[in-house]
């Protein structure tokens, strides 16, 4: 039997053809009922909606995908050319860049696709359609779609949720900030920290969590049952929570260890404005190490990932199970490196620049 075609799905689901059509394109135009009809009929057939019934048949596109969540910054959206934010490249950029080297280098183009969390299921069921492999970055996925997907074509699950049966990559997120946070209580001697976390369905933010809990308990210091603030990983947020954290009753926490470095960069500029010093008054922490995160001032501490090697490995995976698509299951966890700079209060070398490796 072929590939389920929208003819099969319209028969199941005993709508037109049309409507199966309007189901993935234009969602809000059916009715919730039927929706859900179409949907379960797809599911159960494995269909995935393809922009080219050719590369759909043969599957042989020549192209990859990379699905990723789109978080909508405001502080580095609407620049100029001139501006400082022009030049940032930050965590997403850096797994693109790796993605496309390792893709170029196989004959594969790259099609790219960022979403919000409410369209991350019709945003990836479109993509699926058009790419022989496909990774996804980051994004909570609808269990139902991802079953549907990955039926399909290979997939490979960067750094997001636990997808069993899935070939998968993650960094060492709970050993870097372990590292980072006895760094912090060891060698800094400080022992009241407020760690600002992402969203709660952030495997990467949660494991960070649990490494700075781990630190607290080998270090024999309070137990934080919980994040002191919870962010969405931008500069804005960073910005927003620093001065939550400020205005709170009770005595101003010894540092502020963010659960990635945008939002890092976000408190440093908010507590620029508000006249506090760091690492004089409050040391500042992040995790990921972007290009950014050296250029800032002071230089941020924070916990070197991997990113673009997350992509190069993406695209390896891919590959490998275009060849064999009944291979063993691969999990890989790539190693992270503390990167001590002056937001902690570490001394700068002589003739560093910015910022430390």
């Amino acid at each position: 039997m072929g590939d389920p075609t929208v003819y099969d799905v319209a028969e199941r689901a005993g709508v037109s053809i049309a409507t199966v059509s309007r189901v993935y394109r234009s969602p809000d135009s059916v009715r919730a009922a039927t929706r859900e009809r179409v949907l379960s009929a797809a599911h159960d057939l494995g269909y995935v909606p393809s922009a080219s019934a050719r590369g759909l048949a043969s599957r042989a596109t020549g192209v990859l995908g990379l699905c990723f969540p789109d978080f909508a910054d405001p502080e580095a959206e609407g620049t100029t050319p001139d501006s400082d934010d022009a030049e940032l490249s930050f965590y997403g950029d850096e797994v693109i860049r790796g993605m496309e080297r390792a893709a170029r280098r196989h004959g594969y183009a790259l099609l790219i696709s960022a979403a919000h969390a409410d369209r991350a299921g019709e945003v990836l069921a479109d993509v699926a359609g058009r790419v022989d492999g496909l990774a996804i970055l980051a994004q909570h996925v609808p269990p139902g779609v991802l079953d549907v997907v990955s039926r399909r074509l290979p997939v490979v699950v960067l750094a997001g949720q636990l997808s069993p049966g899935l070939d998968r990559i993650e960094v060492a997120n709970f050993d870097g900030q372990l590292e980072l946070t006895r760094h912090l209580i060891g060698d800094h001697g400080l022992s009241d920290l407020a760690f600002i976390g992402g969203p709660e369905d952030s495997p990467d933010a949660e494991a960070r969590f649990r490494g700075f809990q781990a630190a607290h308990l080998a270090a024999g210091l309070p137990l934080p049952e919980r994040p002191a603030a919870r962010g969405d990983l931008t500069l804005a947020s960073g910005r927003k929570t620093a001065v939550e954290l400020l205005d709170r009753d009770g005595p101003r926490p010894q540092a502020l260890v963010f659960a990635n470095d945008q939002m890092a960069v976000g408190a440093l500029q908010a507590l620029g404005e508000r006249g506090i010093a760091v690492p004089g008054d409050l040391a500042v922490t992040g995790f990921d190490g972007i290009p950014l995160s050296r250029m800032v001032s002071p230089a941020l501490t924070t916990v070197r990932q991997p990113m673009s090697r997350l992509g190069e490995e993406a695209v390896e995976l891919l590959i490998a199970r275009l060849a064999d698509r009944d291979r063993p299951t691969v999990s890989r966890t790539l190693p992270t490196a503390l990167a001590r700079r002056a937001s902690c209060g570490c001394a700068v070398r002589p003739g560093a620049g910015p910022g430390t490796a």
